[in-house]
């Protein structure tokens, strides 16, 4: 038995603007986590199960390398979409490919099944991705494995930074720039998988931030899910009509991301904060400026109230609902912080930073 975990994440600082090429984001993993269990199977079928999904099975067999689904209408898309590109690149390396029971299982929901806005999608593909390479005896270093998970998660998704997938499969906290994803499209026509995950990805960085010590992060909840992808197609739709105004707000981004990092690099809080509260700026004029809600009426109150005890804070992620996140130091009293959110209807989330080993999984 095989089994492989990738935590959740949060946007920091930079979002919408990472989704461009080479614009920075900051970003950190969370241990809330995605379990994937492979065991394999002496039988002509395998399975594909979730404990979110207890009713939603998937029965499937090989037909020769390829692998024939019983059921389409499912929720496992960005699974099969894990299987399906490192299978490819295990018989790409001339692995036979087996047949395995796979079961998923999510701490990134709520009891009630909403999801919190941690990046399920990105983690379960990492998962995935992971649990095969170890199954399939290949050894990989974090950045194969990101390559790999970009892949299949931007195959799915078809918009995005893959922030996400940078956050859980290195873990900690990250400064983050997207790479080419145009390039990416152009040389899955021209070359092996093999070659392209061996190839330097244009535009693409990813680095381990040391955070200073006097720093804590708050999550609040607001209740409500998100579709990042949704937004994120929204402010698309301004930037083709509006693109001086959008290149602004692109540098602008870029601009107080790099000083937030440059923060994390002379270890001082002070910044950090600034800049957090200077990011939520310019998300609120982009809001106005293209007419969609990034922060709601609760995100709105969560900042206001993190503000008072002298916190600094935004909305994390696409915005529209899910998390906002705030900057603390020490020395500040967190717990009559969480009490005010918990009176304004914001549930505090009690997760700490998740640091990745380059251990990717284990056998049992």
């Amino acid at each position: 038995m095989i089994i492989a975990k990738a935590p959740g994440k949060l946007y920091i600082a930079g979002e919408y603007a990472v989704v461009e090429n080479q614009y920075p984001a900051v970003l950190v993993a969370l241990n809330q986590f995605v379990t994937c269990t492979i065991r394999p199977t002496s039988h002509l079928e395998g399975s594909i199960t979730s404990h979110q999904y207890e009713n939603m099975g998937l029965s499937w067999r090989r037909n020769g390398d390829q692998m024939i689904i019983d059921r389409r209408d499912n929720p496992f898309v960005y699974i099969l979409s894990a299987i399906s590109v490192t299978e490819k690149y295990a018989k790409a390396l001339h692995k036979p490919l087996g047949v395995y029971d796979l079961t998923i299982d999510s701490q990134l929901d709520s009891d009630s099944g909403k999801k919190y806005g941690l990046g399920s999608s990105a983690a379960v593909t990492v998962a995935t991705v992971k649990a095969l390479l170890n199954y399939y005896e290949i050894p990989a270093s974090k950045e194969m494995i990101f390559k790999l998970a970009s892949i299949a998660h931007f195959t799915i998704q078809g918009n995005g930074s893959l922030g996400d997938v940078a956050a859980s499969v290195y873990g900690g906290w990250i400064a983050y720039r997207s790479f080419d994803r145009a390039w990416l499209a152009n040389q899955r026509q021209r070359c092996t998988l093999v070659d392209l995950i061996s190839q330097t990805w244009p535009g693409l960085e990813i680095e381990s931030l040391i955070v200073p010590n006097e720093l804590q992060l708050m999550i609040g909840w607001t209740g409500k899910p998100a579709s990042t992808s949704h937004l994120v197609d929204k402010i698309d739709a301004f930037r083709q009509i509006h693109p001086e105004q959008y290149q602004e707000f692109l540098e602008n981004s870029r601009q107080c991301v790099e000083r937030m990092v440059e923060g994390f690099h002379q270890q001082d809080i002070a910044t950090i904060q600034n800049e957090l509260r200077n990011n939520r700026l310019l998300l609120q004029s982009l809001a106005i400026q293209s007419e969609v809600q990034i922060e709601t009426p609760l995100l709105q109150q969560l900042c206001q109230i993190a503000e008072q005890f002298k916190g600094a804070a935004k909305t994390s992620g696409a915005g529209g609902g899910d998390c906002g996140i705030a900057i603390l130091s020490h020395k500040k009293d967190r717990s009559r912080l969480t009490a005010a959110w918990q009176a304004a209807g914001i549930e505090p989330l009690n997760l700490a930073i998740h640091y990745v080993d380059e251990v990717i999984s284990e056998s049992v």
